[in-house]
């Protein structure tokens, strides 16, 4: 996605000609927060964080790759309403099959004449991750031991947190943010955001309030700069 222009002024991000991904306003993640999360976590899930799942289906989640299992939960949430990300584009006919041409797999939409393969979902993943505000998941265990910990450690998890409603998150950071006095939206102006320019505009805040607190302690003769390792707090402008 080189040259494209900054997000901050984008309501999309084109992927192919026929394939673009809508960036949603913050009122409309809100209408159904459950839902749209579950919908990207299944456009950037790794199999580290679907292991259970995965242990259940009888795979081991250290030997598939992200592609793979793209292709096990996608064609699923395929029938769902997916217009708050793909737009009017229906893809309720996805199906995985082997490309003619490369004897690889693919996901092929019959509608819309619409291949989605390795490097397609790549740039899908990372095109929500970048809208979301979300660091891709790249954690794995050293050891078999350490695997089947994690797996017996994220299943208890599941099971305690098994039944409880969704616990909304971006409606909390939503009303965090409009009662900073550093965030200019209201309840109503904010919903007209980006969820992007949400998400860069919190990044900021939090930026600023860390500045601002460490050059107090600075002043204050508390933090010696010479031994702080990382520099970012050091400065008010936002860090790459």
């Amino acid at each position: 996605m080189e040259n494209e222009k900054s997000l901050l002024t984008a309501s999309s991000i084109p992927i192919l000609p026929n394939l673009t991904i809508r960036i949603p306003t913050v009122g409309e993640i809100l209408e159904a927060e459950a839902h749209y999360y579950q919908l990207v976590s299944s456009l950037t899930a790794t199999p580290f964080q679907y292991m259970v799942s995965l242990a259940d289906m009888g795979i081991d989640f250290t030997k598939i790759t992200d592609y793979q299992l793209f292709l096990i939960l996608f064609p699923a949430y395929a029938k769902s309403d997916l217009g708050i990300l793909f737009g009017n584009l229906d893809l309720s006919d996805i199906t995985a099959c082997t490309h003619p041409a490369n004897d690889t797999e693919i996901l092929y939409s019959p509608r819309n004449d619409l291949v989605i393969d390795e490097l397609v979902h790549h740039q899908i993943a990372d095109a929500v991750r970048k809208i979301n505000h979300l660091q891709k998941e790249t954690r794995r265990p050293g050891n078999e031991e350490a695997k089947e910990f994690r797996i017996q450690l994220e299943r208890k998890k599941q099971k305690r947190l098994a039944g409880k409603p969704y616990e909304p998150y971006l409606e909390k950071l939503v009303v965090a943010l409009v009662n900073r006095p550093e965030f200019k939206y209201n309840y109503e102006e904010v919903n007209h955001l980006t969820i992007y320019q949400f998400h860069q505009s919190f990044e900021q805040i939090k930026t600023n309030i860390l500045f601002e607190h460490t050059m107090t302690g600075v002043y204050a003769g508390t933090v010696d700069t010479s031994k702080i390792k990382d520099r970012s707090c050091l400065s008010w402008l936002p860090m790459e």
